[in-house]
């Protein structure tokens, strides 16, 4: 279902990518040389090189010096910054998503009392530097935003529908590609009109997603940090919960949430795909978490 578009790597890529991680986090240890990796990913050595690096923002022999850095260092017990530790290792940043300008708008108590009667949402599916994506986007701003397979894609509209039961839904890939093309491929964007969202939730998982935007558009932050930042402290689990439920995904960066010990955790679209975000971001998987009491800096200040 999902087009190319010569402004991102071709999502196919992401499968090959996310094995060249996967393997590179895997054997580490054994500084594996730059063919190996390139044949887990079933690339030539040549091929492969230019694909990673255009993709992720670092070559292969970066992120695996930045993996071999981080269990060397204990990175858990270390003063230096992200925005540091990244710079030092030889990457570009501690990431993309800063360049994007996000606004958050909820749907209003009479709208989500109406369960969407009325409402126009345009929905399709586009190719994304992580697979393919469904989104849908209201006149408004865009209310949905996930990572689909083979198998979910027939019912992803469906689950839309559920949610917004009383609109009126209408397929269209172009729009999709679009707003596809306006998040994944606008590189280091500094001008032109912020990218609003238009969600709705319960009054705690909008200010969870609030503090998302707040605190982990900047790297990788903790359950414990978007806790205090939702005015939550001690409330992790239930923040959890509101993490996953979030409907619109990289822009309201879930996948920056790690537990306290620095590891992943869960991800709604897949683990995999979590570790290939945090390293498309610029090698973040493997930067410690921040430190208890410290926030992490932000590069734009996100309105709500």
């Amino acid at each position: 279902m999902s087009t190319n578009t010569d402004s991102f790597v071709d999502s196919r890529d992401f499968r090959r990518i996310t094995r060249a991680i996967r393997f590179i986090d895997a054997h580490y240890r054994e500084q594996p040389r730059l063919a190996t990796i390139a044949d887990s990913a079933g690339l030539s050595e040549f091929h492969f090189n230019r694909l990673f690096r255009r993709w992720a923002g670092v070559t292969p022999r970066q992120y695996l010096a930045f993996v071999t850095a981080r269990a060397a260092r204990g990175a858990l017990d270390s003063d230096t910054s992200v925005l540091e530790t990244a710079y030092a290792v030889g990457l570009s940043g501690p990431g993309r998503l800063h360049d994007l300008l996000v606004t958050l708008d909820a749907v209003t108590p009479g709208e989500l009392k109406a369960r969407g009667a009325g409402l126009e949402i345009r929905y399709g599916f586009s190719a994304t530097p992580f697979g393919t994506a469904m989104i849908a986007l209201t006149a408004r701003g865009i209310c949905h935003l996930g990572f689909e397979d083979r198998r979910s894609e027939r019912a992803a509209p469906a689950a839309l529908a559920a949610r917004w039961e009383r609109a009126h839904l209408t397929r269209s890939d172009t729009d999709a590609q679009r707003a596809a093309l306006e998040i994944f491929g606008a590189g280091d964007r500094t001008e032109g009109a912020p990218i609003r969202l238009t969600v709705r939730g319960t009054n705690f998982q909008l200010k969870v997603w609030q503090a998302l935007l707040e605190v982990g558009a900047d790297g990788p932050t903790t359950y414990q940090a978007v806790a205090e930042a939702a005015g939550a402290p001690g409330a992790e689990r239930a923040v959890g919960n509101a993490v996953g439920a979030n409907p619109v995904a990289w822009l309201i960066p879930c996948h920056n949430v790690l537990r306290s010990d620095g590891s992943l955790g869960g991800y709604r679209w897949g683990e995999e795909r979590k570790r290939a975000m945090l390293a498309w971001a610029g090698g973040d998987i493997i930067l410690p978490a921040p430190q208890r009491g410290r926030r992490p800096r932000v590069a734009r200040r996100l309105s709500a």
